[in-house]
């Protein structure tokens, strides 16, 4: 039994320390986080052993460090779970977007409205220039070729078909990316 104030804390260290960070790691697994249960539970001890006579201070040691390790244990538990769900929520979010980018398909997103942008611009343009931009892009005709069937100069080939580009850079300059993509230029 230890009487009331009789004990300083520096005899409780010296004495209890060493088996009580022993006992306390072998289930902490963690120098830092055991050195602070000792030392918590040593202060408690102490500041028990001031206010009252204790029959047996190794015992209550014993119980208060069993307390502040499960304490700990407790809220690393709660920490990992935490974690874990942080992390499973980050990979589903990932792989999400993964999903969804290997799903993306640049040109169906845009082509039913560049498509739509194309018809009406090259319908706007005169007979001759929009059936050689057609003979030339969607036929694959050489300048030659299209000159050859449509008994022209090549160069007017070229002027009709600048004249196309050029009316369908305006007409889709928000979608100038795609529209190089589209047509090759």
């Amino acid at each position: 039994m230890v009487n009331k104030a009789t004990v300083t804390f520096s005899e409780l260290y010296t004495q209890f320390y060493k088996s009580s960070f022993l006992f306390v790691k072998s289930y902490v697994r963690d120098d830092m986080a055991s050195e602070d249960i000792v030392s918590e539970s040593l202060i408690s001890l102490w500041q028990t052993l001031k206010k009252e006579a204790v029959e047996h201070p190794y015992a209550l040691l014993l119980k208060i460090l069993k307390n502040n390790a499960l304490n700990y244990l407790k809220h690393q538990d709660v920490r990992q779970a935490a974690m874990e769900s942080i992390s499973s929520k980050m990979i589903r979010d990932l792989d999400y977007r993964i999903t969804t980018l290997e799903a993306c398909i640049p040109e169906e997103l845009f082509s039913a409205e560049i498509n739509g942008i194309v018809e009406k611009t090259l319908a706007s343009l005169p007979e001759q220039t929009r059936r050689v931009f057609e003979m030339s892009r969607y036929e694959h005709l050489s300048v030659k070729e299209i000159a050859d069937a449509l008994s022209m100069n090549p160069k007017s080939v070229e002027y009709h078909i600048t004249k196309s580009l050029k009316a369908l850079r305006i007409a889709l300059k928000e979608y100038l990316p795609a529209f190089f993509l589209l047509f090759g230029l």
